[in-house]
């Protein structure tokens, strides 16, 4: 394999089309909190748009090699599998290097110009994104735990970029997002293991969904995006607005509430509506970003 096929490999892995997710809060954030474009945002988004998607995506796909190979939805944009052994072990080298690499690099500009709490945030959502797939830690395989460790690789993003920007992370302006932003996350991830459970009981691996069986799991889920929605109303008049962006979610979940740990599988088509519905729901946020930005809203 050559080395534009590794590249390649562990682009892949890192799953681009989960990139905005991690890029985007970290941004948003960092942009409203410090009002203007300098070198640690431009920086920061870059590294939450490729490395810090490494080592979530792509530490997580070599320890799940067993039960990826047996997931019918692994091996396209929803995770990479490489059959060949030889090949396999040269792309798990260059994960583990560009995901090392990575973070050591950015780290030195974090404390470069980083303020103590943002850089100690950024050392947990790092703390994070390992301890979610190492052996010895495998926070994804602790039910519960394993979708707030989820939410937290996008959560805290975002709160690094407002501690970086400067912003006061404790108002009421802020606060109630970020709350609504982790049962969000967590009830995306509770329903997105929905699909996996038989596969990862196949491979002996636990999770919220194999836990709690289909049933349970997707009406927790759709309680949480009703706690986020709850928690955005506490925002001041108008932005309270965007409490109604997690209900559009529970309408997604609704027809899976019923479903049998036999029928699991048939999550996959939700989730699939969920990436999409992602692009949709992340339009109105920006529109209500800019609005913020410019006083409006």
């Amino acid at each position: 394999m050559s080395a534009p096929q590794i590249a390649r490999r562990v682009i892949r892995a890192s799953r681009p089309v989960s990139w905005i997710n991690t890029a985007y809060p970290f941004a948003a954030g960092c942009l409203l909190a410090a009002r203007e474009v300098d070198w640690a945002l431009v920086l920061g988004t870059l590294f939450f748009l490729i490395p810090y998607n490494v080592v979530i995506y792509g530490v997580n796909d070599i320890f799940d090699w067993e039960s990826d190979s047996k997931n019918p939805r692994k091996g396209g944009i929803e995770g990479d599998v490489v059959e060949d052994v030889a090949e396999r072990a040269r792309v798990n080298r260059a994960i583990m290097w560009v995901a090392g690499a990575g973070v050591a690099v950015y780290l030195l500009a974090v404390l470069a110009w980083g303020s103590w709490p943002s850089t100690i945030v950024f050392l947990v959502a790092v703390f994070f994104a390992y301890a979610y797939s190492l052996p010895g830690l495998r926070f994804k395989e602790r039910p519960v735990l394993d979708s707030f460790t989820s939410a937290m690789h996008f959560v805290l993003p975002l709160v690094y970029g407002i501690l970086l920007g400067g912003g006061p992370i404790l108002s009421l302006s802020v606060w109630p997002i970020v709350i609504a932003f982790v049962l969000w996350a967590m009830a995306s991830h509770a329903f997105g293991a929905v699909q996996d459970i038989l596969p990862d009981r196949a491979g002996g691996i636990a999770s919220i969904a194999t836990w709690l069986g289909a049933r349970r799991t997707t009406r927790l889920s759709v309680g949480l995006y009703l706690a986020a929605s709850a928690t955005l109303l506490l925002l001041e008049w108008p932005r309270l607005v965007v409490a109604i962006l997690p209900l559009a979610y529970v309408a997604m979940v609704a027809p899976y509430v019923g479903l049998h740990d036999g029928r699991s599988h048939e999550a996959h088509d939700g989730w699939r509506m969920f990436l999409w519905l992602n692009q949709a729901t992340g339009a109105l946020v920006t529109a209500a970003l800019i609005g913020v930005a410019q006083g409006i809203f």
